[in-house]
């Protein structure tokens, strides 16, 4: 056994002692639960990163220059401090687009609190140095193009929103289609295609989003009918997501509830006026406020690494499932659930949400939510900030990157019972295994600092274990071997570990997926 010590943890990287939970699977008789969309694992490219602007200052971040500065482009009522500048991002990047493409097939998600905000300049000409009264920011035809090109290089379809700000709106304040007009039908005319569209990102905060002083679930109401209307003569084939709420049923993780912006209309109210206008039901979720915005807010803050490791941090996930859950079911029932908007914490991600520690949490997010059958759960984001998948610099993978790659290899959009569950520290979850016929994959998560767990196979299969040499590191290993990405975007051999039937152990601190192509589960043909 090697023991590696780093903060006060030990962590195990063999397998060789007894553990303290062995139960036996029977993956052959697993029943089917649920089906997800073959984009289920899905990500976010914010408008703010095609547009350049101020998105959500890293906690490394650079100097910023007076000019970047004086940019604006922020969400209403929000301390500006907390952002910082970026030029557009370039998606024509060939190592940006391998790296994608290895979590394709993906929705690629382009909307966020900036999009409520953005014109679409439906001409040729470079964006204006002030944009339109109205609005925050210039999407330019050429920024659009390269998110269509770009959605189309990754394997991803494309999910959005529409500009909602005052822009948009007529003498009585209610919104018209005429700047999503030519969006839309520039999409078109470059070869792309919104698969789903969320009429504006986050509703329940509708001042930070610029919508008129006031803003009300009838306001919204009338807003989504006429939207709806345009929609189906503009894009027949594209799904109505929403109301794409956030804010509601989980209070932040120390207990504190005010302090924040206000959350003002809730979705009760938006859907008892829209009444059953959806396609689907979309919200967004964040385990917590970030740092960045409790100190905002004048709160303690209460996350550590320590704390991200706990069934109270995962279980927060559920809660929210569960509370949008029963609003789906009372004013939206039987309509697909989407998970649009997601990550560690909101407002850019605490630094730990880079860290290994952080698989832990997302890989039972996916696992928890794709077993109730919510149909795709877009992280945000791809590349920038804390919590996304890439370094925003340099794009080199992230720990949440490679878990999210071995999701994609292994597991299937058909979800299954596992038919067991592990004492203390760890879960299991199971769907059908990709591209094996009758093969099941297990996702055996053990979050003990001290404790094996095994499982008894009755059939011989391949194992992928996730570990790194601490918590708080960068560093992802793959079954003991280091994970880099070629500096052309390439990923390395990701080859599985043999196992044999019999008695598995799962190391303290890891994430293994067991793939077990013999399991002849009928459910899985």
């Amino acid at each position: 056994m090697a023991v590696v010590r780093s903060s006060g943890i030990a962590f195990l990287l063999l397998t060789t002692f007894a553990a303290t939970c062995q139960t036996a699977v029977q993956p052959g008789s697993m029943k089917k639960v649920a089906e997800v969309d073959p984009r289920f694992l899905s990500y976010n490219v914010e408008t703010v990163e095609v547009t350049g602007g101020r998105f959500w200052k890293p906690y490394s971040a650079k100097a910023e220059t007076p000019a970047e500065t004086a940019n604006t482009n922020a969400p209403v009522g929000i301390d500006p401090s907390m952002f910082q500048y970026r030029a557009p991002i370039d998606l024509s990047q060939a190592k940006l687009r391998r790296l994608a493409s290895a979590l394709a097939p993906a929705y690629m998600r382009v909307s966020g609190t900036w999009r409520n905000s953005s014109f679409f300049q439906n001409t040729d000409d470079p964006a204006p140095k002030t944009p339109p009264t109205g609005y925050q920011a210039v999407l330019t035809r050429a920024q659009w193009k390269g998110v269509v090109d770009f959605s189309h290089a990754a394997g991803a379809e494309l999910v959005t929103s529409v500009a909602t700000s005052a822009g948009t709106r007529d003498a009585s304040g209610a919104w018209t289609p005429a700047e999503a007009a030519g969006f839309f039908e520039y999409t078109k005319s470059v070869g792309g295609h919104i698969a789903a569209t969320e009429f504006m990102n986050e509703p329940t905060y509708a001042s930070i989003g610029g919508a008129p002083a006031g803003y009300s679930g009838a306001d919204f109401g009338r807003d989504v009918k006429a939207f709806r209307s345009f929609l189906k003569k503009a894009s027949p084939g594209t799904l109505l997501l929403g109301p794409g709420s956030i804010g509601e049923g989980v209070v932040m993780a120390g207990g504190a509830t005010a302090g924040g912006p206000k959350l003002s209309p809730t979705t009760p109210e938006m859907l008892q006026a829209t009444g059953p206008i959806f396609d689907a039901f979309s919200y967004h979720f964040y385990s917590d406020a970030s740092q960045r915005c409790t100190r905002m807010m004048g709160l303690k803050f209460v996350n550590t690494p320590e704390t991200a490791m706990t069934a109270a941090w995962f279980d927060r996930n559920m809660q929210g499932f569960n509370h949008y859950a029963a609003d789906r079911d009372k004013y939206l029932p039987g309509k697909q659930m989407w998970l649009t908007e997601t990550s560690e914490a909101a407002c850019g991600g605490d630094p730990f949400a880079a860290q290994f520690v952080d698989v832990f949490r997302f890989m039972d997010q996916l696992g928890s939510l794709s077993a109730k059958g919510v149909r795709s759960v877009m992280v945000n984001t791809l590349a920038s900030s804390d919590y996304g998948l890439l370094d925003e610099e340099t794009y080199a993978p992230r720990p949440d990157f490679w878990a999210a790659v071995l999701w994609k290899r292994t597991m299937d959009v058909r979800v299954l019972d596992p038919g067991v569950s592990l004492t203390g520290k760890a879960r299991v979850y199971a769907a059908c295994e990709r591209d094996h016929k009758g093969g099941v994959t297990l996702l055996v998560i053990n979050f003990d600092n001290s404790a094996e767990q095994a499982l008894t196979l009755p059939v011989a299969g391949e194992r992928y274990t996730l570990s790194s040499s601490e918590l708080t590191s960068k560093q992802t290993m793959l079954n003991g071997t280091e994970l880099v990405a070629g500096g052309d975007g390439s990923l390395p051999a990701m080859a599985g570990a043999k196992v044999a039937a019999g008695k598995v152990n799962f190391a303290p601190l890891t994430v293994s997926f067991v793939t077990l192509p013999g399991a002849k589960n009928s459910a899985c043909q």
